[in-house]
Formats: structure tokens, C-alpha cells, sequence
């Protein structure tokens, strides 16, 4: 493929990056075939290091089409860093706006110019226990949806061995191998031309990361669990859990300052029966 509006600041960033990544991970990378030569589009990416970032964009800087990913509009205002980031394209979300679509209007834009904007549609590092990919934000769908440019879906799997989510020291010895495979364009077709309601954003979401996890399962050589992790689901479970854990201290606080008083705990109902 050609290689195409890289310009200064992102070769700056591969001469700077490339060797350390080059020596720290070895490569196992498929599917450059399914990233478009022309015309913009969206690739759809897990997310699971701190370190893949890098280790992703190295694999597309490789293709000839560089990723422009999306960060917070305020990163872009701060000395170097910001120069960094406007020189290399990346992409400004205004969170601010009240309007959900006005909040992409910029990976719109790089979309309908022919770039290819990399969405991590986790929105953060994965939070299940396996490294699978949790359940999705609906923003590259939103994208995809308005433009209907090609969602290539893409699976990593290797930077999280290197450096693990959330921990502080890499694990360098033995040489880990970053493995990335990017599969053919998500068929969404059926979603377009109807009102982008929340329904539709989440179905549109669930196909997109469902084929993320496919191509995961085809890195990793194992099924995917059943029903993707869902932090939001996780956090008022383990809100419950906590609300029921304090009643029952409660309740035990209570009960014990009756026998000091000398007489009887009141009987507890059980949660969810009658009178």
C-alpha cells in the first residue's frame, strides 16, 4: 500500500518509538490485507495494555495507512504534547457537548477526508478477569453510522503479557510476541438510514464488538465467554453486594445490643417477601 499523509510529526514519532518496540516484542501480524487502501474508515480496536497503543499503531504505520485516534480535546492544548498531537492528526473529542454526534464531529471530518480513525470501543483498558473484550461505548458506531465508511475490526493480544492492565513494572523476560489480527469490514448495512436511537447505537455496538472477539478467539485459540463483560452491570452488583453485606452488619449490631439490654432481636424479614 502507499504510504500517505504521514508527514513530519508522525515519522518523528515512529523513528522515536519503533526501535524500543522492534526490541522489547517480537511480531505476529495478519490481516493487513483487510486494511483499505483508499477512502476513509474506522478500525476497531481492543484494548488491553497500556502499551498497545503503540504496539497497535506500529502495526498500521506498517500498512501505509496511520491510525488517528481519538483523545480528550484538552490534551491537545498542553505545550508539546499538543504540538505532538496536532502534528500527528490524532483526534479531538469534545466531551463537553451536549450533542452526541457534535462530540465526533471531528472523526467525522477525518472519516469524510479519507483518514482512518482508530476507535478503542472499550473505552478503557478491559476489565475481565481473562482479558476478553468488555461490552462496547456506542461512539464508533455513531461514526460509522453517519459516514457508513468500512469498520475493520481488529483483535491484539501480547502488549497486556509485556505490561499487564493496570501494572506498574513490564514483564520483559521472555520476549513477548504482540500478535494483531485485522479481520474484513463489519457488516452494518442493516442499520442504515434509520433513526439512531439508543437501541439501534447498541445493537450496531454488539455486532461490532462481537466481531472483535472473533478475531480475538482466532489469536487466542479459545471461545470467547458467552456474554461479554459489562462493568456497568459489574458496578451495581457490587453495589448490591455491598448494600446487603452492611444489613447484615447492621442487623448484627442490632441483635447484639439487644442481648446486652437483656432482651430479644426482633425477627429480620427476608428481602423481597411480604408482610
Amino acid at each position: 500500500m502507499p504510504r500517505r499523509r504521514i508527514g513530519f510529526w508522525y515519522r518523528f514519532a515512529a523513528v522515536i518509538c519503533k526501535p524500543p518496540l522492534v526490541v522489547l516484542i517480537k511480531r505476529d501480524w495478519r490481516g493487513m490485507e483487510n486494511i483499505p487502501a483508499d477512502g476513509g474508515f474506522i478500525t476497531a480496536v481492543n484494548h488491553n495494555s497500556h502499551v498497545d497503543p503503540f504496539a497497535y499503531a506500529h502495526y498500521q504505520y506498517n500498512t501505509g495507512r496511520v491510525p488517528r485516534f481519538l483523545a480528550k480535546s484538552g490534551l491537545f492544548k498542553q505545550g508539546f504534547v499538543g504540538a505532538a498531537m496536532r502534528g500527528t492528526g490524532q483526534i479531538p473529542v469534545y466531551r463537553e457537548s451536549t450533542d452526541a454526534l457534535s462530540a465526533f464531529r471531528a472523526a467525522i471530518d477525518a472519516v469524510e477526508r479519507g483518514e482512518c480513525v482508530a476507535f478503542y470501543p472499550e473505552g478503557t483498558l478491559t476489565r475481565d478477569p481473562d482479558g476478553w473484550p468488555m461490552t462496547g461505548k456506542t461512539g464508533a458506531a455513531r461514526v460509522a453510522l453517519q459516514t457508513k465508511c468500512p469498520v475493520i475490526p481488529v483483535a491484539q493480544w501480547g502488549a497486556n503479557e509485556l505490561l499487564p492492565p493496570y501494572a506498574k513494572k513490564p514483564s520483559l523476560f521472555p520476549r513477548k510476541t504482540h500478535h494483531v489480527l485485522a479481520g474484513p469490514p463489519v457488516d452494518l448495512s442493516r442499520f442504515y438510514d434509520r433513526e439512531m436511537t439508543p437501541e439501534l447505537l447498541k445493537e450496531a455496538t454488539e455486532v461490532i464488538m462481537a466481531a472483535i472477539t472473533r478475531q480475538l478467539e482466532q489469536i487466542r485459540g479459545e471461545k470467547a465467554p458467552a456474554v461479554p463483560y459489562d462493568p456497568r452491570r459489574e458496578r451495581i452488583e457490587q453495589r448490591r453486594r455491598t448494600e446487603a453485606q452492611n444489613r447484615v452488619r447492621n442487623q448484627g449490631g442490632t441483635a447484639a445490643a439487644v442481648r446486652e439490654e437483656g432482651g430479644s432481636a426482633p425477627a429480620v424479614q427476608e428481602e423481597g417477601q411480604g408482610t
